[in-house]
Order: C-alpha cells, then sequence, then structure tokens
C-alpha cells in the first residue's frame, strides 16, 4: 500500500507506516554523508544546522548538475557507512533517514527506541530521484564539496519502509 509522508513530519505519522510500506516523501529532505554525519553529532551540544525535530536526511551521492537541472544524479549511497552516527543523532531527534542496504542491529534498536524510520531509495534510480528534486541548496560544510549539507526540496520521492516504528524489518 502506497502512503505519503510530508517533510516536516507530525511525530504520529512515523507510527503509521510499516516495513514493507511504499511511501512518496514530499517536502524538506536534508542531504548528508558520514563527513556530515560526524559534523551534526558534535554539533548536537551547540546548535546544529539545521532542527532535528520532524525532519529527514537522505544519505546520497550527488552529482553536478547540468545546465538548467536543479541537481545531477541523486542515487543513494550504502547506509552503514552512517550506523557509528545514526544512534546518536536518532537520539537527538532525527528520527527518518534515507538510503540503501542494511542497517547494523544498533541502528536497528535505535530505529526502535526513538519511533523512527528506516527507508530505502532505490539503487539504480538516481535520474528519477533528480526528476523528483525541485531545490537544492548547501546549508552548512560548504568546504566538503560534494558532501556538503544540503537542503532538497521534493516531491513523490518513493522509498520503501526497511525498518518502522517500531522495530519491524522487512525482507522484502
Amino acid at each position: 500500500m502506497m502512503k505519503s509522508l510530508h517533510l516536516p513530519y507530525a511525530e504520529e505519522e512515523l507510527k503509521l507506516i510499516n516495513a514493507g510500506d511504499d511511501v512518496l516523501l514530499s517536502g524538506t529532505l536534508y542531504v548528508g554523508r558520514d563527513q556530515v554525519h560526524k559534523r551534526l553529532c558534535e554539533a548536537i551540544d551547540r546548535e546544529p544546522p539545521f532542527d532535528f525535530e520532524g525532519n529527514a536526511i537522505y544519505y546520497m551521492g550527488p552529482s553536478p548538475a547540468p545546465p538548467s537541472f536543479v541537481i545531477g544524479a541523486a542515487g543513494p549511497t550504502t547506509s552503514a557507512r552512517m550506523d557509528p552516527f545514526s544512534p546518536i543523532l536518532l537520539k537527538a531527534g532525527l528520527k527518518v533517514m534515507v538510503g540503501k542496504g542494511p542497517r547494523g542491529p544498533l541502528v536497528r534498536e535505535a530505529v526502535k527506541e526513538c519511533g523512527g524510520l528506516y527507508l530505502q531509495a532505490y539503487g539504480g534510480c538516481g535520474a528519477l530521484y533528480a526528476s523528483r528534486i525541485r531545490s537544492s541548496e548547501i546549508i552548512a560544510y560548504p568546504e566538503l564539496g560534494p558532501e556538503a549539507l544540503l537542503k532538497l526540496e521534493i516531491s513523490d520521492f518513493p522509498v520503501v519502509c526497511i525498518i518502522d516504528s517500531r522495530g519491524n524489518l522487512f525482507n522484502g
């Protein structure tokens, strides 16, 4: 069953999404990989560059935008690289993660404990995802180049729920 989730979300909406559900995301989606995650964890006690509550982060390997495009290919990157940081960020309020591939047991437990979601984007669909991005801007860590923290505005961005807010795992 296809469900929709508008970002930023209301926390009770996360409980309506089950492992195995197809989900269309719309709204604001932040992008960060390992170096951004490390810096976000370091910024928790200070002021992070965006409010974690109600927001989601996408593990994306961006490519340069061709002329007249908002962004180049925008496919997911391997989520496991973020596993050391994810439980910390989940506990700090960043409850929705979008990436590719399996997550470790500590992340799965943190998703359950915090009532979050792990959503998987489809590998090989970078061009499709790019077509669903309405705007893209660097909001922090520009010195990281293509790994800077981005803010995207997206519409009908297809993902599947792999770990739901109760810790259920979809093995599909």
